[in-house]
């Protein structure tokens, strides 16, 4: 169906004597707070609502509609508590069996990253799941579980728990698996796994989600992820179906540890990105030497399409955040498409010796 703009709607409306702009606009202001920022978009979203029940097609479009928008609400809202906590969101085989070396590595990686202050996001189910949140215990634990038609139990440190969440579709899950991720680590696992460190790599290699990192956890001599990068440098790099610099999303670990640390690394500079009209914004805890600045211009101007690097402090565009206004801003007009490469800036920056001296 192709899309129908709000005038269009309002002018069908008016014909039957009903003034649909005027009767959103005045639900909208009833409701939305009249300094919110979102106003233009709570006003959209039931402009979308309206549009459908105009059609009134098919009942099962609108609640699937229905189910997507409520669980997304739910969800909002169950983890704003959650909010200012990094998270890293763990993936592995639901079959390791407790007596696995892998179901004491994915343990061990919750006791660790809880003790790094990161909470750990699993699907609550058994093996490496409930290993993890083991390790982690409830405190630093969440849970997004799948409702299925036959009885489906989550792992005992999160049931019954408000830190455990269900979710009636499995793509609302997987949005908020990605979404509250400041880091995702994938243990072995089958065709699941595979499906989310596939997903999770195509989703930051297009700009779809914003870059953290991404942590393939095996045991020490074990060749699950070994081999499966073989398989990437010889079929999709070497046939150059990827770029070499996309490789650099990738970081290969064998102990909780180094999982962690790899994590830390990455922000130990670098706290987050936004894009604000045309320009990327990089936010940094230490701004950067003016040695290593112009060095950054000169090594990295690949990735912008005009004009060069430029530090600054905070912007006025930037408002609906003002808790990070402290922060230092690196910002360019980033092509858009080099994230390897833009992984490879991002180690720089977190680099101490790039960091100026403090006065």
């Amino acid at each position: 169906m192709p899309f129908e703009s709000d005038e269009f709607l309002s002018r069908h409306f008016q014909t039957s004597g009903v003034d649909v702009n005027a009767l959103v606009d005045a639900l909208v202001d009833e409701v939305v707070p009249e300094t919110s920022p979102n106003l233009p978009l709570y006003r959209e979203m039931l402009y979308t609502v309206i549009r459908m029940a105009q059609a009134d097609r098919n009942r099962w479009d609108a609640k699937i509609m229905l189910q997507t928008l409520r669980e997304m609400e739910q969800a909002f809202s169950r983890l704003e508590q959650f909010k200012r906590r990094r998270k890293v969101t763990v993936f592995g085989s639901a079959r390791t069996p407790i007596e696995h070396p892998l179901y004491a590595l994915a343990r061990e990686l919750g006791r660790t990253l809880a003790h790094h202050g990161l909470m750990v996001i699993t699907g609550a189910g058994g093996g490496i799941m409930a290993a993890t949140h083991e390790g982690a215990g409830l405190e630093n634990s969440l849970g997004f579980n799948i409702t299925l038609p036959f009885e489906q139990h989550a792992n005992a440190t999160v049931e019954g728990t408000p830190n455990l969440m269900s979710f009636h579709f499995f793509f609302v899950r997987k949005l908020f698996f990605v979404k509250e991720a400041d880091a995702l680590i994938l243990c072995p696992g089958g065709f699941g796994t595979l499906d989310e460190a596939l997903e999770v790599l195509t989703l930051i290699q297009t700009g779809k989600s914003p870059l953290v990192p991404v942590v393939l956890l095996d045991e020490p001599g074990g060749t699950y992820w070994a081999d499966a990068l073989q398989f990437i440098r010889k079929q999709l790099e070497g046939n150059r179906y990827i770029l070499p610099s996309d490789m650099h999303l990738l970081h290969l670990a064998d102990s909780a540890e180094e999982a962690a640390e790899e994590i830390a690394q990455f922000y130990r500079n670098y706290h987050s990105s936004r894009w604000i009209k045309d320009r990327f914004v990089i936010r940094m805890h230490h701004p950067l030497s003016e040695a290593a600045l112009a060095r950054l211009r000169d090594e990295f101007a690949d990735l912008c399409l005009s004009g060069t690097f430029e530090q600054q402090g905070y912007c006025e565009t930037e408002q609906d955040e003002p808790e990070l206004c402290h922060l230092i801003r690196l910002s360019f007009i980033f092509n858009a498409r080099d994230h390897g490469r833009l992984r490879e800036l991002l180690n720089f920056i977190n680099l101490s010796q790039h960091w100026a001296a403090k006065d």
